[in-house]
């Protein structure tokens, strides 16, 4: 007997104690079986058969048994990563200690010292903290028995070893092992490409075990959304008692001593006589016709292809019909009116990881809600995701979830019974129903006949409206951005998550528009100059007009996308005063003030950021309007390029930041306590009867009136000429002034 470590991913652990117990108690019965020649029954077999006790610990199963035992389950399991079989094992509180153990194992009788080896070690304790050490120790040891006991220097070869030695250090408990597998077993070998973050095989085995099909293998399945195939491939596997590694080419026991040939030839032969042709109709769909060919392509490599209908089809307009009910009929175009009365559906659908692709499936994993209530009634439905808020926008109840690990993905598979409360219509899917739709479509209808005579197709249709909807949304072209506000700290964070959901799937709806052109933004109370905060890297680029003027912005790639609707009015007031004027825009952003001034016919237009991101921006805008003239872009520190520069400009447009601690600066700017020594800096630059247009966006800034008066200006207060019709509920948007000499 010896002593056996099977490994598995976390999650899959009682899985696969569960199917060791089915694999040992069923191959055992029916060997037996087979060579008792009286009519002893597979009861009677089972009764004499005693299953090893198994000890069950994260991400592994352990116990006592044969060599036959370890072969079975090398070829057998579908959850298992690894077969390991242990030849030393002791408590390792020193460096020391580990070479002690290491050198216990007769290491001679494993394997010959031609045989290039190498070693794994996983864990790590007080005594051994890193890996690479551990791993240096066990190897040393190994060696060192090989030579005292008079044999050549065994070689370590990384990346064609013939022989594995797994170190697994828990604690203070190590255990030596001689890697059975020869590579983990969820490699099954018929994907050459499988995309990014693919399922892993024995995880989509898993799966189908959780979702109750394994235990009903003769029932429909249907995977919507089948990516590369694994889930399909995985279940015909099944169906046909196809273990998953009959055809493995190397193994790793080739080159180990005590190998037995004859024994794993005997199990390799009995599993070959027990494959079947499957009675499950299986189906695979996908809305890429080349996915589609892949997962065939792998299927045909797995040898189940012609146990499984494959289609491309959105999964929208995925249905299984009666007339498919417990056939593996390849013919998908025959389908009844009927749907089937029993099935499962099993699918691994997107993620979306990041933001963006988050909000783009949102809307998508609500429409399958509905379709799922409508098309597969009394069906069972087994989802696995990384993004349990995708789920919940399926706005189904499920029956049962589980935690386990893709790779190195935390992941959740969610069972539902499509069947009594998931059938019943929730009111606020309905978007006739729904408070925060019927808002947004009221706000359009209202600022429509505006929209028609403002010139523009950028503009704000929603303004946190209604206070637990806490959001900004914007129109740029055929593009949506949607600012969330952080919530108020008496708000829950799981219910301000609900409502941004909900928000984000009737956007699309209400607006008309693809949730792939929607992008989401955060919005929270930090410092600085927001404009700047990159959040993606997309270069994605939308034109907008306004005012005869066409702009660049940027819906995805920073929290600010190049335009400030809010400003719209302001630099239409700004441009009617620009004619044959010399006009300075500090802190110039995307230039689209001097736009609109060089569009007025200004004499000279000079252009000021501190970002050099932003000045190639607004020349792109002025190259975007076609213009040609006496034209600066200049990056530099605003406030010292400032105190350089006298009596040059007719007329300047300064829009502050609040707040800048920018390493580009020798100081830090805040614009209530520096806004006066600007403004002195910028009387300075002005010519006799010039102009000044001063705005920033702090809700409690207050202008020190008679300190800029002192400086000699003139002061109008302006704000409320610059607000726009669709920014009417946010009357503190910004503050403006015109200062004039």
């Amino acid at each position: 007997m010896h002593k056996l470590i099977v490994t598995t991913s976390k999650g899959l652990d009682e899985l696969l104690k569960t199917e060791i117990e089915q694999i040992l108690s069923t191959l055992n019965i029916v060997e037996s079986t087979s060579d008792t020649k009286n009519s002893t029954s597979a009861e009677d077999d089972a009764d004499d058969y005693e299953l090893p006790a198994l000890k069950l610990q994260p991400g592994q199963v352990s116990f006592e048994g044969t060599l036959k035992d370890a072969y079975q389950l090398c070829l057998h399991s579908r959850l298992a990563n690894r077969v390991l079989l242990v030849v030393a094992e002791g408590t390792v509180n020193s460096a020391e200690e580990l070479y002690d153990v290491a050198k216990e194992a007769d290491w001679p009788s494993q394997f010959d010292s031609y045989v290039p080896f190498m070693i794994q070690f996983n864990g790590t304790n007080n005594a051994i903290n890193n890996s690479q050490f551990g791993a240096l120790k066990v190897k040393d040891a190994i060696v060192d028995q090989f030579q005292e006991a008079g044999f050549e220097r065994p070689s370590v070869d990384k990346l064609k070893p013939g022989i594995v030695i797994q170190a697994r250090l828990r604690r203070d408990s190590l255990h030596l092992c001689i890697d059975l597998s020869g590579g983990s077993l969820h490699k099954r070998g018929y994907r050459t490409d499988a995309g990014e973050a693919p399922l892993k095989e024995h995880v989509a085995a898993g799966i189908l075990m959780r979702s109750g099909w394994a235990q009903d293998a003769n029932s429909v399945l249907l995977d919507p959304m089948c990516g590369s195939g694994t889930i399909p491939i995985e279940a015909a596997m099944m169906a046909a008692n196809i273990p998953p590694n009959l055809d493995k080419e190397t193994w790793g026991f080739e080159h180990w001593n005590q190998h037995e040939k004859n024994t794993f030839s005997e199990v390799v032969a009995q599993a070959s006589k027990r494959v079947k042709t499957p009675n499950a109709a299986i189906y695979a769909y996908d809305l890429s016709t080349k996915i589609v060919e892949l997962a065939e392509q792998n299927a045909m490599r797995a040898g189940v292809a012609d146990f499984i209908t494959f289609k491309q089809c959105d999964v929208l307009d995925a249905v299984i019909t009666e007339a498919h009910n417990n056939t593996a009929s390849n013919n998908a175009e025959d389908e009844a009116s009927e749907p089937a009365v029993k099935g499962y559906i099993v699918s691994n659908p997107p993620y979306g990881e990041r933001l963006g692709e988050y909000t783009s499936l949102l809307p998508l994993f609500d429409k399958l809600g509905h379709h799922l209530k409508k098309h597969f009634a009394n069906w069972h439905v087994s989802l696995l995701s990384s993004n349990q808020d995708l789920l919940k926008a399926l706005k189904l109840r499920y029956t049962k979830s589980y935690k386990l690990m893709n790779g190195k993905l935390e992941c959740v598979l969610m069972n539902y019974q499509i069947s009594g409360q998931n059938l019943e219509i929730f009111e606020s899917q309905t978007d006739e129903n729904h408070e925060f739709a019927n808002r947004l479509r009221k706000n359009l209808k209202r600022l429509k006949p505006w929209i028609k005579r403002s010139d523009t197709n950028a503009y704000r249709v929603y303004d946190a409206d209604l206070p637990h909807y806490n959001l900004a949304i914007d129109i740029y072209n055929d593009w949506v951005v949607v600012q969330e506000y952080a919530a108020p700290k008496d708000v829950p964070e799981e219910k301000a998550k609900q409502r941004l959901q909900e928000a984000l799937i009737h956007i699309p709806k209400v607006l008309g528009i693809p949730a792939s052109k929607m992008a989401v933004k955060v919005r929270r109370q930090n410092k600085g100059k927001e404009q700047y905060e990159k959040v993606a890297q997309k270069g994605q680029r939308v034109i907008v007009h306004e005012h005869e003027a066409q702009f660049y912005i940027n819906p995805t790639d920073y929290l600010d996308v190049g335009l400030f609707l809010d400003h719209r009015d302001t630099r239409l007031l700004f441009k009617q005063q620009c004619v044959n004027k010399d006009v300075l825009n500090l802190f110039a952003y995307t230039g689209s003030v001097s736009v609109h001034a060089a569009k007025a016919k200004a004499k000279s237009v000079t252009t000021v950021d501190m970002s050099n991101t932003y000045i190639e921006w607004a020349k792109d805008n002025f190259s975007l309007n076609k213009l040609n003239g006496s034209y600066q872009f200049i990056q530099a520190d605003c406030l010292k390029w400032l105190t350089r520069e006298h009596g040059q400009y007719d007329l300047m447009f300064i829009d502050p930041p609040s707040f800048s601690n920018s390493k580009r600066m020798d100081d830090t700017w805040d614009v209530q306590r520096d806004h006066v020594s600007l403004l002195s800096d910028a009387r300075a630059c002005l010519k006799p009867g010039g102009k000044i247009f001063f705005s920033n966006n702090l809700r409690q800034f207050k202008l020190d009136q008679n300190a800029v008066e002192a400086l000699g200006f003139k002061v109008e207060d302006i704000t409320q000429k610059t607000i726009p019709e669709d920014f009417k509920r946010n009357q503190k948007i910004h503050k403006c002034w015109i200062l004039s000499l």
